[in-house]
Parts: C-alpha cells; sequence; structure tokens
C-alpha cells in the first residue's frame, strides 16, 4: 500500500471522515447492532440512538427533528423532493430548475421530461449567478416543484436562496434546495430560508458514505420515494443505517463547531492559493463570482493544456485536486457548468477546482504552489494549442 503523504485539495468530492466521527461509530458495528425496529430492548436503544442523531442534525439547520428523513445519500433526498411534489401535485407536470445543478437533479430531470414531463432549465451569468426575475417569469400554473441548488458544487458560487424561497412562496410553489456543499461552510436555518424541501449528504461534512439528510417542512405535502417496511415514520422504507445515522449526527455538532474557521482559516488558505496561482502562472483564470461564492472553493482555467493531465501530474507528487468535466468511457467531456457559464469547450477542459477543508494546512498550500508552475510549464511546452496561438500571434 502507497504510504506517501496525500495533500488533499477536493473536499466538494468527499470528505475525510472525522476521526470523532469514526469514535461515534464503532460501538453501533461493534456491540450495538440490533434492528432498531424489533420490540425487545437490544434493539429499542438502537432506535434511541437513532433519534438522538436525528436531533443533532435536526439542529444543524435549524428545523424540527419531526422534519429530517434519513437517506442514503443527497441524490436520492434530491430525487424523493422532485418525485414527491410531482405525485402530490398529479395535475402540474412541469418542472422548474437550472443549467447548472447537480448530476441527481439533471439526470433526473432528463429522465422525467423522457416520461412526459417538461423541464426550464434555467441559464446563468458568466459569473455562475442566476437572474432571479427569469426565474419568477419562468414559474408557470402548472409548475410542481422549484429545485435550485444553494451553492454550486463545481465553482462554490451560491444562490440567493431566500429570495428564491420568497418568490415561490408567492406563487403557492414548492421549492427545493440541493444544500449538499453548505454544511459547515454556511450557516444553515431553514426557518430563514424558507425552503419546502432541504437535500444534505453526510460525507460532504466529514461523515461516511451512504446516508444523506431530505428535510421536509411542516405541512409539505410528501409521498415516499423508497416504499418499504415504514421506517422514518413511513417516509422511507428499508432498515436504517444505524452506525451512519450516528455518525452523521456527530458529523453535524462539528459542521456547527468548525463554521467559523471554514470562513476565517480556510478561506485566508484558499484566496491565498488562488491570488497565487493568477498572479504567478500566465493564461490562468477564475470561473465563477469572486464575493458570492463558497469560502473554500477555486476553480481555475489553465488555458492550452486539458485539466485531466494536469490531475495526472498533480497526483504523481501526491496532490488531489479534480476537474469540471466527467470521465466517461475514455472521452472527457467539458463540464456542464462551465459551458453553461458561457466557457468554449478548451477553456473547460482545462479548469481544474481546489476544494480545501478544515484539515489543510498552509504548508500543503505551500506544497501545491511549489509544484503546480512546474506542472503548468512542462504541459504548455508540448501544447498543441499554445502552438497553435503562438503562431498566430506571429502571422497577425
Amino acid at each position: 500500500m502507497d504510504q506517501r503523504k496525500l495533500f488533499y485539495f477536493d473536499n466538494n468530492a468527499t470528505t475525510r471522515v472525522a476521526p470523532e466521527v469514526v469514535d461515534a461509530i464503532i460501538p453501533f458495528l461493534r456491540d450495538f447492532w440490533g434492528n432498531p425496529s424489533s420490540a425487545y430492548q437490544f434493539g429499542k436503544q438502537v432506535a434511541k440512538h437513532i433519534e438522538d442523531a436525528r436531533a443533532k442534525v435536526a439542529a444543524l439547520i435549524n428545523a424540527d427533528p419531526r422534519e429530517v428523513i434519513f437517506t442514503s445519500c443527497g441524490t436520492e433526498s434530491n430525487n424523493s423532493a422532485i418525485h414527491s411534489a410531482l405525485v402530490t401535485h398529479p395535475g402540474k407536470r412541469h418542472i422548474l430548475t437550472t443549467a447548472v445543478e447537480h448530476s441527481a437533479n439533471i439526470k433526473f430531470c432528463d429522465y422525467l421530461v423522457k416520461r412526459g414531463y417538461e423541464v426550464t432549465f434555467l441559464p446563468v451569468e458568466s459569473d455562475g449567478s442566476l437572474d432571479i426575475h427569469l426565474l419568477e417569469k419562468s414559474i408557470r400554473p402548472d409548475t410542481a416543484i422549484v429545485s435550485v441548488m444553494w451553492a454550486n458544487n463545481e465553482t462554490g458560487v451560491i444562490f440567493p436562496i431566500e429570495e428564491i424561497a420568497a418568490i415561490c412562496r408567492s406563487k403557492g410553489v414548492v421549492f427545493h434546495t440541493d444544500a449538499v456543499q453548505t454544511p459547515g461552510k454556511l450557516k444553515i436555518d431553514v426557518a430563514d430560508l424558507g425552503c419546502d424541501f432541504l437535500s444534505l449528504s453526510a460525507h460532504k461534512l466529514h461523515a461516511p458514505k451512504g446516508i444523506g439528510m431530505l428535510y421536509v417542512k411542516k405541512r409539505t405535502k410528501y409521498l415516499p420515494y423508497v416504499i418499504g417496511g415504514g421506517q422514518e415514520r413511513g417516509r422511507r422504507g428499508g432498515t436504517e443505517n444505524v452506525a451512519n445515522i450516528v455518525g452523521f449526527g456527530r458529523a453535524a455538532e462539528l459542521a456547527m463547531a468548525t463554521l467559523d474557521d471554514e470562513n476565517t482559516r480556510v478561506r485566508a488558505l484558499r484566496d491565498r492559493l488562488e491570488k497565487t496561482i493568477l498572479s504567478t502562472i500566465p493564461d490562468t483564470i477564475r470561473n465563477g463570482s469572486f464575493d458570492s461564492r463558497l469560502p473554500n472553493t477555486s476553480n481555475i482555467a489553465f488555458d492550452f493544456i486539458e485539466a485531466e493531465a494536469i490531475l495526472m501530474m498533480l497526483d504523481q507528487v501526491g496532490i488531489c485536486a479534480s476537474s469540471g468535466s466527467a470521465c466517461t468511457t475514455g472521452s472527457l467531456d467539458p463540464s456542464h457548468v462551465l459551458t453553461a457559464m458561457g466557457l468554449s469547450q478548451s477553456r473547460a477542459r482545462g479548469s481544474i477546482r481546489f476544494s480545501l477543508g478544515i484539515y489543510n494546512t498552509s504548508e500543503e498550500v505551500d506544497y501545491l504552489l511549489k509544484h503546480l508552475p512546474t506542472i503548468i510549464s512542462k504541459l504548455r511546452a508540448v501544447s498543441p494549442a499554445k502552438e497553435t496561438k503562438a503562431e498566430a500571434s506571429v502571422t497577425t
């Protein structure tokens, strides 16, 4: 097994499980392994710990614990919210969302189009922001749900969720937000937000993969997406993932405690990383708004080279980052988020996302800044795109 030091700058993809979360989980794998739906005490004591975790997750978003449904992930939570709005409003067959949502929404909406529903994918501005007036005009009498992410996973750009919720409320339309990227980075208060549904995924806040949450506001019509044995008060079937639920609860506590660190120390690291790259490496540009974005996220385009090549060379020196592109069956497609912002395909293919977290240090940023310029220089030296531009400048 490779024991080299890891320099991890991909926290928007997933996060390291916090040691405190691991400690909270282990007893529920080793000792308290009973089924929480059982009638005997061994199961009932496990059920009590689920409710304790539910209260902790509810506190993270300032909700009533009865408004929290545990799911398997953010994708299931997003799908569940949209599905419920459609089946509880059968006369409404229109969904309003944006062109830069996570694939959990984009692909589910594409599937619904094939089933006869109509979907409007709102465009975004060049900085990734959303035209709220266009959103308001796009709501129709047959709109069943508006689903808009709170913060974009690729650029970190934040949408004005409170304003969108108010618009939806005034028009009597259900509103859902994918808030997966926000815990520990933004304060979450569903009472202030005014949303009907809100999705979270535990592995984005230092808990394990395989557990998520859907907030369902009181008196919001809801029908389950996963139907089974009546768990989660009949709102989500399937035996509860007890250990991960407990871990989610502990991680929720930590996320509230580290909010200040994310918005001061981590933000300063991100800003230093970004400023140094943009000022010392030529032909680079930040993708997305400077101010209205998450404190940990920086998406930078490196002209004339492919992101995949950058990532491979970063990996060779132990650095983990990601591109805004999805690699499927050997072909690299440009990010739908970046192309929706108006980036050319070549610039989108040359974009890298650096997403920091509470475990990142100043020394790690120094290490990245030491290796990145050399990597970019080497790749550009052999880049056909760079040669093409040079030839064109000589001709003109």
